[in-house]
């Protein structure tokens, strides 16, 4: 099954100048997000780890499925003020403006390694962001999977440079 098949794309969405990527049309179709799921599990047993996060919000769609399936305690990482506990929070660029994403204090032991899971890599900011949440906590980034990653726009690139395991299920251009 080619998964590029399943995803639409949207010129000037959020703001003119982006091509949007667009997975709801990839988990409507239950063949598609089932054969989503099932590659990304296989991505994922290359790595040992202890628990998954996801990356607000797409990412969450696709990490709880593969938390359950693994048996996994599964962490959010969400935007700034929507956890209501003590939280780590980074700052970070986007592509098209700045954000903070957060993880509650207790979510990740000293010494846990976290597998990373989102919807689509672009230039890297929010996984970097994630990845730094993890190493606050203490804990050790095993890896990340993308369903997507934008190529031209080097975000995969730049975690592997940081020595970051990536793996990514599809690939477009980002523009």
């Amino acid at each position: 099954m080619n998964l590029k098949d399943f995803i639409r794309s949207i010129p000037d969405y959020p703001k003119k100048g982006i091509l949007f990527r667009d997975i709801t049309t990839l988990i409507k179709d239950e063949k598609a997000f089932s054969e989503t799921i099932d590659r990304i599990i296989e991505r994922s047993e290359k790595t040992k780890f202890d628990k998954i996060a996801a990356i607000e919000s797409r990412g969450f769609v696709f990490a709880s499925a593969v938390s359950y399936i693994l048996k996994k305690p599964f962490i959010m990482f969400r935007k700034k003020d929507k956890l209501p506990s003590d939280v780590h929070s980074v700052d970070f660029e986007l592509e098209y403006g700045k954000a903070t994403i957060e993880v509650h204090k207790d979510s990740i032991n000293k010494g846990d390694s976290i597998l990373i899971i989102d919807d689509l890599i672009a230039t890297g900011g929010t996984a970097d962001a994630a990845a730094k949440l993890v190493e606050i906590s203490e804990g050790k980034v095993a890896g990340f999977i993308f369903v997507i990653n934008l190529f031209d726009l080097n975000g995969s690139d730049g975690l592997i440079k940081k020595g970051y395991s990536v793996e990514n299920l599809i690939e477009f251009p980002g523009h």
